[in-house]
């Protein structure tokens, strides 16, 4: 093609419906990855607690204790807080990788060992 033609080509708008119809298909594939990366996310993140539950219940639901410090904050003048302790208390918790029965896993309450609740 000479340079002439392309000219005439890209005034008659030839060539930019070329280039939208370009986008439009670079677009469309894109959200086609997106969207299948969010379907295998979503699906390991299901497959990961499916097997975290069940193994938790072939295990017997096994439950262990961790010491917290309890802290209790109080708001005063000029956004500055107050922490007051209330002691340490055994909390029971789950030996699992995500929350189980109603309590929190073991390893994120070892990681965690000060909880405060605010006034």
């Amino acid at each position: 093609m000479s340079l002439p033609e392309a000219r005439r080509l890209h005034l008659t708008g030839v060539a930019l419906k070329d280039e939208s119809r370009l986008l439009k298909e670079g677009w469309n594939r894109m959200k086609r990855w997106l969207l299948r990366g969010m379907v295998v996310l979503v699906a390991g993140f299901v497959a990961a607690y499916g097997g975290d539950w069940a193994i938790f219940r072939l295990r017997g639901s096994p439950k262990s204790t961790v010491t917290v410090n309890r802290f209790q904050t109080v708001p005063l003048k000029d956004n500055k807080l107050e922490y007051d302790y209330l002691g340490s208390e055994d909390v029971s918790c789950s030996v699992s990788l995500f929350p189980q029965a109603g309590q929190n896993p073991c390893w994120q309450l070892r990681r965690n060992p000060n909880q405060r609740t605010t006034l």
